[in-house]
């Protein structure tokens, strides 16, 4: 028996099929959600799953906030905007979870930018650990970039799906995905600090590493979209992680209680 985990923010137009996914294997599908001002906690309770509401601590801590509302020692944490293969679930079937010796198991993840699959940049096979046993791993206590703790994980052979963005501009601009702004104030807080070479050199690496380390250019437009923005978000992390360091003004005005 396995149990669904979800965290969700105004997912109203996923959380639905990303329900009947997780149904396809899971026994109960719990909801932590942060507080969503749409539809997503009444579509969600509709589609008989749990709901749990929880203002927003972070990546890590937040997949974790389901797990002792879990009746299932498994655990499958999916996004809203992630679904399951036909392949996943036939995999997922198969497993004997009360026997195994793993503690976790790995799918391949196709990321999408609207109904295309983009396998340049590293954005394929991107393995991750969504399956996995509550009583020996969890999610990394981080606020960003959490990844399952397993200690004897296994890589299946099949996919999940996820619909990263919906179009090329919201690799630029997806609300609530300030990635830049999050990763400079919890470096700030963390002590790191940054040079006036700092925001270039880290910009170029990242297009650097998308475009040519990770085969971005077999990927035309969309394989340079995706190096661009990240370049542009490694330059504007550590810019503003400088702007910090340079003008106390911006500095007094910044909350940093409210990362997210």
């Amino acid at each position: 028996m396995i149990t669904g985990i979800v965290i969700t923010l105004n997912e109203s137009n996923n959380i639905q099929e990303c329900i009947e996914s997780l149904q396809a294997v899971c026994s109960e599908v719990i909801i932590v959600d942060s507080q969503s001002t749409d539809d997503t906690q009444t579509i969600a309770q509709s589609m008989g799953a749990k709901v749990i509401e929880q203002a927003y601590l972070g990546d890590g801590f937040q997949k974790n906030v389901g797990l002792p509302h879990a009746t299932n020692d498994w655990v499958l944490s999916m996004d809203a905007d992630e679904r399951l293969t036909p392949e996943a679930i036939a995999a997922i079937q198969a497993l004997d979870l009360e026997n195994t010796s793993h503690d976790g198991f790995a799918f391949r993840r196709r990321n999408h930018i609207g109904s295309r699959w983009v396998k340049q940049c590293g954005w394929y096979p991107d393995y991750c650990i969504r399956l996995f046993n509550r009583q020996k791993t969890k999610f990394s206590d981080v606020k960003q970039h959490a990844s399952v703790q397993a200690k004897k994980p296994k890589e299946l052979d099949c996919d999940l799906i996820h619909y990263s963005f919906e179009n090329l501009g919201q690799l630029f601009a997806k609300p609530g995905r300030n990635f830049s702004s999050r990763a400079a104030k919890i470096m700030y807080q963390k002590g790191k600090r940054a040079n006036s070479f700092s925001p270039f050199s880290h910009g170029l690496n990242a297009f650097f590493r998308k475009y040519i380390m990770q085969r971005g250019f077999l990927g035309g437009v969309d394989g340079m979209t995706v190096a661009l923005s990240s370049a542009i978000n490694s330059y504007l992390k550590y810019a503003k992680l400088l702007e910090y360091q340079r003008d106390p003004k911006v500095l007094e005005k910044e909350d940093f209680n409210k990362i997210w």
